[in-house]
């Protein structure tokens, strides 16, 4: 038998403590209501089958405004007076879906951001044998016993103390069994559950992108989780070419005439070449040789531009835009100068970007080095893109 994984988004609360007119639940992240950046990272994931909500008494149109266009949901149910009863009425909810081995993800929707690698540790622990476990977190500050009056009474060991989290992973029969013979307990999670009704309760590792809004500070933690600013990323480029006879050469897409030539399976643009690098550095998205392969002979003698431009469309791929790049030439010979604006009005055509957003340079090693020798030209460049 398959074993199939649910996930249970408890969304019942009202969030008194939010101070806001809404339910906490219901309030926007980067223009995204909690609840449904909660069920969005579950649908995401490759190993959810069903996605049951759970919403509280008399928020039925916000639950269904809050989820409205979200593919692979089943049909929100009504939750309870306590959280232990909205879980079993999800739980009941799920039962023409879920078989008693099938796995449970319990989670509560006050948490929107449960990243994926900590989805897959709470699969892989019941995966592992357990019926239950939890997420934990450990305690790093120290812990006070206080009084009515707020004043310390005693001080607290944090040794084997964890900080719980949700999602909670269960077998699904065990849990809905536990569920039904203790209705009515007012529990406060599921581990609780289980454990009063005599399971054993693993533990695996939290994630601090897990929090909980609790707060209006949560809240403002959480918008800046979900809109964390402009995407701005930038790579860098190093590339070297031997020099030899010839009848000139090509420097960022400019040719200039000369005794020498640079050396290379394609023109041996050594200015594109890293400029190319720095633009796939940028995205990630490897080196200049892994998608123009030397041993290719379909790149013998070829025009670099192919190389640069392909760099280009793949940040437009990303939904990107090149913002800036600037290419340092390091050679002696040939003079660099008079080229300069050529090479940067060409350089932006290839890249489709303003001319005023792209620089060049040259240095010499004080007749130092390969370069000072007129061995080989070196070249340097940084590129910043936008994604």
């Amino acid at each position: 038998m398959t074993i199939k994984i649910h996930a249970l988004i408890v969304a019942g609360g009202k969030g008194l403590r939010l101070g806001a007119d809404q339910p906490k639940q219901y309030a926007l992240a980067g223009g995204v209501p909690l609840l449904r950046h909660a069920a969005a990272a579950f649908r995401r994931h490759p190993r959810i089958a069903h996605c049951q909500i759970v919403h509280g008494a008399g928020q039925q149109t916000e639950c269904t405004a809050a989820l409205a266009g979200l593919d692979g949901l089943l049909p929100v149910v009504a939750g309870g007076a306590e959280r232990q009863d909205s879980v079993r009425n999800g739980l009941e909810a799920l039962v023409t879906h879920a078989q008693s081995d099938d796995i449970v993800l319990v989670h509560d929707a006050a948490r929107p951001f449960p990243p994926a690698t900590m989805i897959d540790r709470a699969i892989a622990a019941i995966e592992a044998g357990h019926v239950a476990a939890i997420p934990v977190l450990p305690v790093i500050d120290s812990l006070k016993k206080l009084g009515p009056d707020g004043m310390v009474i005693d001080s607290v060991q944090r040794d084997g103390l964890g900080r719980v989290q949700t999602p909670q992973a269960f077998r699904f029969g065990p849990l809905l069994a536990a569920h039904r013979a203790l209705a009515g307990q007012a529990l406060g999670d599921d581990a609780g559950v289980m454990e009063l009704a005599g399971h054993r309760v693993a533990t695996f590792e939290g994630a601090e992108d897990a929090f909980k809004v609790t707060s209006q500070a949560d809240l403002v933690r959480a918008r800046a989780f979900a809109d964390p600013g402009p995407d701005i990323r930038s790579g860098t480029g190093f590339d070297v070419h031997q020099l030899g006879p010839g009848d000139g050469v090509h420097l960022c897409g400019v040719f200039i005439p000369w005794t020498k030539t640079l050396i290379g399976h394609s023109d041996a643009d050594v200015g594109w070449h890293a400029l190319t690098d720095a633009i796939l550095g940028a995205i990630a998205a490897g080196d200049i040789g892994s998608h123009f392969p030397p041993s290719d002979t379909r790149w013998k003698g070829a025009d670099s531009a192919i190389f640069l431009a392909e760099a280009a469309r793949l940040v437009t791929e990303r939904g990107g835009r090149i913002l800036s790049c600037d290419v340092t030439l390091i050679c002696e010979r040939p003079k660099v100068g008079p080229h300069r604006d050529a090479m940067r009005a060409r350089t932006a055509e290839v890249l489709g970007i303003a001319p005023d957003r792209v620089s060049v340079k040259a240095t010499t090693t004080e007749e130092l080095g390969f370069t000072g020798r007129g061995e080989g030209i070196a070249a340097q460049a940084i590129a910043t893109v936008l994604l």
